[in-house]
């Protein structure tokens, strides 16, 4: 399966690929926020490529539980920056992490390729400013919004109703006009699921990867890694840095293609192990 857009092409038939986090944000849910230190945000996106990551995803709305939504002037005055001083110093493919399209396209004029929509084209005007930059674009799946998604999270199939979801999700922005190979598909881990909703998730990978796209996973430093690792929430992010690796390896031999993180070496560890595993050749 290719991955195509923007006049570039990502093969994920057998090597999956690392998104590296890049969050410009204040108030970012694993204290890594570099808002309004452009340099440092760009320093910390290149150090992420050497570390691994194939992809940088930049974000300037924390979308951690309990956030609220800032202004698209505040959003753009945090991104633009950073996009176009990634895009100075480096040719790898650069991810907007937006629900506005009014932000996407300015972020996909600065030099962004792939628009990372946590509200999968809530904006109605989203899918056309994908279609007409020729970007890619990775949908996810939200129950809520950011600041109640987790009061109170409820599904009867979790795995079916993600899945319906992701499926209509796709099918409106091919009427958009996006090419069906410039789409990524994200269950949303975390967002807007209980620490049982996330394991079945997990657990229905392969239904999810049969929606038709490749599958992305955002599991990095999220809070249910501490509590399934040992019981209880376990302090500090480095304690969830291992399960979450785990869950790299797991995921990717169950089809997911795609994992966004903020350690990339690690993450790229478990991706190339699980690879070495499941076509029995090494990967340099």
């Amino acid at each position: 399966m290719i991955w195509r857009f923007a006049g570039r092409e990502i093969d994920l038939t057998s090597r999956g690929v690392i998104l590296g986090i890049v969050n410009v944000t204040p108030d970012s849910f694993s204290n890594d926020g570099l808002s309004g230190d452009t340099k440092s945000a760009v320093l910390h996106g290149l150090k992420l490529l050497e570390e691994g990551a194939d992809i940088l995803d930049i974000g300037g709305e924390s979308t951690r539980p309990g956030a609220q939504p800032v202004s698209e002037e505040e959003e753009l005055q945090r991104v633009i920056p950073v996009i176009e001083g990634l895009r100075a110093e480096t040719d790898a493919p650069l991810s907007i992490d937006t629900s506005k399209a009014s932000v996407a396209k300015a972020a996909l004029a600065a030099g962004a390729d792939i628009v990372n929509d946590v509200t999968a084209l809530g904006d109605p005007s989203m899918g056309e400013v994908v279609a007409t930059a020729d970007a890619g674009v990775i949908l996810m799946h939200m129950q809520g919004t950011p600041a109640v998604m987790q009061d109170a999270p409820s599904y009867g199939d979790v795995v079916e109703e993600v899945a319906k979801f992701l499926s209509e999700r796709r099918a409106a922005a091919l009427a958009c006009g996006v090419p069906s190979d410039a789409i990524i598909l994200d269950p949303g881990l975390g967002f807007g699921k209980t620490v049982a909703h996330n394991l079945a998730i997990l657990r229905g990978i392969p239904a999810l990867c049969a929606l038709g796209s490749p599958l992305l996973i955002g599991h990095s430093r999220k809070s249910f890694l501490g509590k399934i690792a040992g019981g209880t929430d376990l302090p500090g992010f480095d304690a969830r840095l291992l399960p979450g690796v785990a869950i790299t390896a797991l995921a990717r031999q169950l089809g997911a293609m795609l994992f966004r993180v903020h350690n990339p070496a690690p993450h790229g560890t478990a991706l190339r192990t699980a690879e070495s595993v499941i076509t029995g050749e090494a990967f340099a």
